[in-house]
């Protein structure tokens, strides 16, 4: 992208390359340069493409240059640059964050039509649209100032978010979670840590990546179904990943106002920190999750919020909460299935009933429309 400046024919010749790769490796053995094998490779299939094309005459120059393959590319891991890389400055974070998400996350587009909470044409024309506006911007893929990081750092951000929420909580088909995806954002993370080391909402984003992620092997049972919070066994949590969270998490609240990272941190390290379910502190939790919505303004942390404030004041303050996010996360199915939770707090046994059944029917997740149903099946027999 940098060199030839086009988006769309530069993940096409990738992607040949990555396909000529799968093809040769096998047989001829993997080159002593794997990267720099790849990168020859699809620079010659764009040059190829470009020879051909109908406008060839007006990329001439561009062409010419390279008549020798491209210099030797560095056998190095440069996926966190070519986040802020695509992160670009002709894009609003709404359009950067899923392009680079679809780009370099490997999220489908239907994954990141559900992390936003749109539908997947809507999102499929949004990336397609970014795609057009850095066509049409004539900026090209410059390796990014010091002060341009920063302005692209709430941006990257995002992107590891929503890698990892995807990795751990698969939106969609017959995974619960998808570990290499969650490995993969912890790993940047920790990438971009070591480069800006002291950054609050780094250290908060790792933070709440490791004390999130502590909990994984417990999220499941032998057949792959969901196992909701309370009922962990926390014997089984990473201990080393929560020591880490946690200490990552004092140095970040020291400094600056208070990111939405760092108070989900705050959040995680409190379920972290209960020896058992009933010993969370959920007022701290509840108070913690208003900060939150205030930072953000995201229906979806009310969401969560109602769920603190339930077990903090009762169901009836929860379900009071829940109704103001009814019109704006309408068609979500978490919705159904937190009102049903607190319904059932609240004892109307017929009503959970009703909301865990919708819930399980607008999940695309399969281990939680099992959860789901089973929850709806035991309200239905007791």
């Amino acid at each position: 992208m940098r060199r030839y400046g086009d988006f769309d024919a530069a993940e096409d010749a990738v992607q040949e390359a990555l396909v000529a790769a799968a093809a040769h490796w096998p047989k001829d053995g993997v080159p002593e340069q794997p990267m720099a094998w790849l990168t020859r490779t699809a620079s010659r299939r764009m040059i190829d493409q470009w020879r051909s094309d109908e406008s060839r005459r007006a990329r001439e120059a561009t062409v010419a240059q390279p008549e020798t393959a491209p210099p030797e590319s560095p056998d190095e891991d440069d996926t966190l640059l070519l986040l802020f890389l695509c992160c670009h400055p002709s894009l609003a974070p709404g359009s950067a964050i899923p392009l680079t998400l679809r780009a370099v996350g490997g999220l489908t587009t239907a994954e990141i039509a559900r992390a936003f909470l749109v539908p997947e044409p809507t999102m499929a024309q949004r990336i397609s649209r970014a795609k057009q506006r850095i066509r049409d911007s004539g900026i090209g893929f410059e390796m990014p100032t010091d002060d341009e990081l920063t302005d692209r750092l709430r941006s990257v951000l995002r992107v590891l978010y929503l890698t990892f929420n995807e990795g751990y909580a698969s939106s969609a088909g017959r995974e619960l979670q998808r570990a290499d995806l969650a490995d993969e954002a912890i790993r940047l993370a920790r990438m971009l840590q070591q480069t800006l080391p002291d950054e609050p909402e780094v250290l908060g984003l790792l933070s709440l990546m490791l004390l999130t992620d502590a909990r994984r092997d417990a999220r499941a049972d032998a057949d792959g179904d969901l196992i909701p919070l309370p009922a962990q066994d926390r014997s089984r949590w990473d201990r080393a990943r929560i020591v880490e969270g946690l200490a990552l998490l004092d140095r970040a609240m020291g400094s600056g106002r208070v990111g939405e990272y760092r108070l989900q941190a705050a959040i995680a390290a409190l379920h972290d920190r209960a020896p058992t379910a009933d010993q969370t502190d959920w007022p701290q939790i509840a108070g913690l999750y208003g900060l939150l919505e205030q930072v953000t303004g995201s229906p979806v942390v009310t969401l969560n919020r109602a769920v603190a404030v339930a077990m903090a004041d009762g169901p009836a303050a929860g379900l009071a909460l829940l109704d103001t996010v009814e019109e704006p996360l309408r068609g979500f199915y978490r919705v159904d299935a937190v009102r049903a939770h607190l319904l059932e707090m609240a004892g109307d046994t017929q009503g959970a009933i009703t909301h865990f059944r919708a819930a399980a029917s607008r999940t695309t997740s399969l281990p939680e429309q099992r959860y789901l149903l089973r929850q709806a099946l035991r309200l239905n027999e007791s």
